[in-house]
């Protein structure tokens, strides 16, 4: 480690196998904390290259704990996290909604690392056990429509590096990689992501992957839509900004999406929003992402059909009873 450390430091940038290999010898234990965490410092002085990025993908991949979930086309929708916002966990909420709305989902999540309370961290204050026995997963996407899919459990990289990215306690390229390596393989994506930097990489790697994606970015810096401020769209098709009335019919604050400052608060917050007690700019919110998520799978001739459907998912309590079924299981 110390020879890639020295080559990173004179400013120099790792091919594609040279990343691969490095994450591969990672997940092995071949480098103690200290050299990890200078290791991931480098990429938060600089930006990662696609290359580089591609290698950590392969190396992930390659690592990763593969589901079977029998032919299903299920959809993620998943923020890389890390704009530093402390919303209310709006993709995980949005995931639900797909699911009362009929289409299958794989969520792919994680602790909090940046956050007060990642997807991990109110699904298990929800109740729910994380696994990855294929045969209970498929149980559970067949029964309520939606299996969540605890990164670490999945990926042994990612369990070596936790710690250390809870505590520096600031955004890492990991952050950019859970997105893109989801062992369910997802035939449609929702990807928020932090700046239009992330999502022009995003957009180069996910074209080549030939399934539908949608990349949302709120243009005042959150990973998802948030109905603050305009959302740059980009698709398979092409890329739009559209406004919070066109997304969500109204315009929302930043105090309206707080997420609470403890997983239990961010935990009463999601239970009270799929129980159809959240306020209007709740609701809103997370109908708008729900709204594009099952637009990008090409079931709705328009957005407005698609909103029309997460809406009904969350009024009709569709949503809820989605949740209840997933949590009975376990």
């Amino acid at each position: 480690m110390k020879k890639v450390l020295q080559y990173l430091f004179e400013h120099k940038t790792l091919s594609r196998e040279q990343a691969k290999d490095i994450l591969l010898k990672m997940s092995a234990g071949e480098y103690n904390e200290s050299e990890l965490s200078a290791f991931i410092t480098v990429f938060l002085m600089r930006s990662i290259t696609i290359e580089e990025l591609q290698g950590f993908r392969d190396a992930l991949l390659a690592l990763c704990v593969k589901i079977d979930l029998n032919g299903h086309l299920v959809m993620d929708i998943v923020g890389t996290g890390g704009d530093g916002k402390n919303t209310f966990n709006i993709s995980t909420l949005s995931c639900f909604i797909v699911a009362g709305a009929g289409q299958k989902v794989a969520k792919h999540g994680n602790y909090g690392a940046t956050s007060i309370s990642g997807s991990s961290n109110v699904m298990e204050q929800l109740g729910y056990r994380f696994k990855n026995d294929n045969g209970l997963l498929l149980k559970e996407i067949e029964t309520s429509n939606i299996c969540f899919l605890h990164a670490p459990f999945f990926h042994p990289a990612l369990k070596i590096v936790g710690p250390i990215r809870k505590n520096l306690g600031v955004r890492t390229f990991f952050n950019m990689l859970g997105p893109m390596v989801n062992p369910a393989s997802p035939a449609f994506q929702l990807v928020g992501v932090y700046n239009l930097e992330m999502a022009r990489i995003y957009n180069y790697l996910l074209q080549q992957t030939g399934k539908a994606f949608t990349i949302i970015h709120s243009l005042d810096g959150y990973d998802e839509i948030t109905l603050t401020n305009d959302t740059k769209v980009i698709t398979n098709e092409g890329e739009k900004v559209m406004t919070p009335e066109q997304l969500g019919k109204r315009m929302v604050v930043a105090e309206d999406i707080y997420g609470g400052n403890t997983v239990e608060e961010a935990a009463k917050i999601f239970t009270k929003i799929i129980s159809g007690e959240g306020s209007w700019a709740q609701n809103a919110v997370v109908i708008a992402n729900a709204a594009m998520a099952l637009h990008g799978t090409g079931s709705y001739n328009s957005y407005e059909e698609a909103y029309l459907a997460a809406v009904d998912s969350l009024d009709s309590g569709k949503a809820y009873q989605s949740l209840k079924t997933l949590i009975s299981l376990q």
